[in-house]
């Protein structure tokens, strides 16, 4: 177990330092990034989902209420992540291998569209959004150092797909209804969290969730193709779980 736990934790801080490192060094310009906003924002006036104003000024009227969004956004994001990950390697290592690939999967497409499609958060993009984090909070400085992140990586929002992730994987080991009910809550919070923050756009979170949704599809099909007995991979198991595997 201690052996085991040991490799994870060091599999798991190398995947951290690699992802911001890169992300980093995947800084896309400044004028292709407002461009690449715009054009955001343009999918999302077509969709009618263009409410980040809306949502950020329910935020910004109330000191209580912008120091909660920034609460959400910083802790309930890695502190989440790491205590899952703990919980699962004691309790349930299928599931933890099952989420540390799906996040590991999504992370890699996601540097790939940071990359390759850089996008300037609400707080850059405009001075009619308030960078409530950054400019209320020091927390963050401590959990993800400013020279490690890429400002221009708002597409897609993993903030909120690795949350998402994470929740799929509380309701798929959760024995209890409170548990199960947090598991959809709290991937819903951190959705308007990252608006509200003016860290993501609405875009940003649909397409954050879809890349997760790819990463752990990928993983649970893989999963079942070396896993004897399994056969032909089912969506509807996704959630309601499935035969313990070591792979």
């Amino acid at each position: 177990m201690l052996r085991f736990a040991a490799w994870q934790v060091a599999i798991v801080v190398g995947a951290i330092v690699a992802y911001f490192g890169v992300r980093g060094l995947t800084e896309g310009d400044p004028a292709i990034a407002n461009r690449n906003a715009e054009r955001v924002l343009e999918v999302e006036h077509a969709l009618g989902i263009a409410v980040e104003q809306q949502v950020q000024a329910a935020v910004t009227f109330s000191a209580w209420a912008m120091t909660l969004a920034n609460w959400v956004y910083i802790w309930m994001h890695w502190p989440v992540v790491i205590a899952t990950f703990v919980w699962l390697i004691r309790t349930n290592r299928p599931e933890y291998l099952r989420l540390r690939n799906a996040m590991l999967i999504s992370g890699f497409i996601g540097l790939v569209i940071f990359a390759s499609f850089p996008v300037a958060p609400p707080r850059l993009f405009s001075a009619e959004f308030v960078d409530t984090v950054t400019q209320r909070s020091y927390s963050y400085r401590m959990l993800q150092p400013p020279a490690f992140v890429n400002r221009y990586a708002a597409m897609p929002s993993l903030h909120f797909g690795w949350n998402l992730l994470v929740g799929i994987s509380w309701y798929r080991v959760a024995r209890s209804r409170a548990l199960r009910i947090a598991a959809v809550v709290m991937p819903a919070v951190m959705a308007w969290a990252v608006v509200a923050t003016a860290n993501h756009w609405v875009l940003d979170v649909i397409v954050g969730g879809m890349v997760a949704l790819i990463g752990l599809l990928l993983e649970t099909t893989r999963r079942d193709l070396i896993t004897p007995g399994i056969g032909t991979f089912d969506p509807r198991r996704t959630l309601r779980g499935s035969a313990p595997s070591s792979a």
